[in-house]
């Protein structure tokens, strides 16, 4: 394990949240068009607290989604700009909690806090302990041309390129279609004729 357990569970429900987007998606579409795919999403990740299911909150956790996806990408020095100045709230106040059969773990704000307030807050605390533990290189962006996704490294010798192994194949067929058509041209290819 590489991060506390709850910080590796908000780090993975980052990377499923900002997957959502056009363009990083698997569908190239939106995936969060309603509060029912919302719900969903919170719910295969365990999320807890109020939960309004209204459009304003949507909105908001969409405006959370933009701001987060623009922070994951940053180099280190200038991730701890941003995260100090997602922090820099009343809303924050840390508290141990523990409830669906979950052990101890840090929430960052109350329960009660609005759904926004608390996906912001809680993924500001998982940068936090990334920033400390020097591990930022561990929050990537897929290395597909035609992806925006992200991905959260956890292997052991930091390897993981794509967000899929949708988009690592593509990616391996594209190069290898290059490769053959480059070998073409340069006279390298086989002959069908018998000999």
């Amino acid at each position: 394990m590489h991060f506390a357990y709850d910080t590796e569970d908000v780090l993975e429900f980052d990377v499923a949240l900002l997957n959502t987007a056009p363009g990083a998606s698997r569908s190239g579409e939106e995936e969060l068009v309603d509060t029912e795919q919302l719900r969903f999403l919170l719910a295969e990740h365990g999320w807890s607290g109020r939960f309004d299911r209204d459009e304003q909150e949507l909105s908001d956790v969409l405006g959370v989604r933009h701001d987060l996806r623009r922070i994951w990408a940053l180099e280190r020095d200038a991730m701890v700009a941003a995260v100090n100045a997602v922090l820099d709230t009343d809303d924050v106040a840390p508290q141990l909690a523990r409830h669906d059969g979950k052990d101890w773990h840090l929430h960052a704000s109350p329960s009660h806090a609005p759904l926004a307030t608390r996906l912001r807050l809680e993924s500001a605390f998982a940068l936090v302990d990334v920033i400390r533990s020097g591990e930022t290189d561990r929050l990537r962006v897929c290395e597909a041309e035609d992806c925006e996704g992200v991905l959260l490294d956890l292997s052991r010798n930091r390897s993981k390129r794509f967000c899929s192994q949708r988009c690592a194949n593509r990616t391996n067929m594209t190069a290898y279609r290059r490769r053959r058509a480059e070998g073409t041209e340069q006279g390298g290819g086989m002959s069908d004729a018998g000999g």
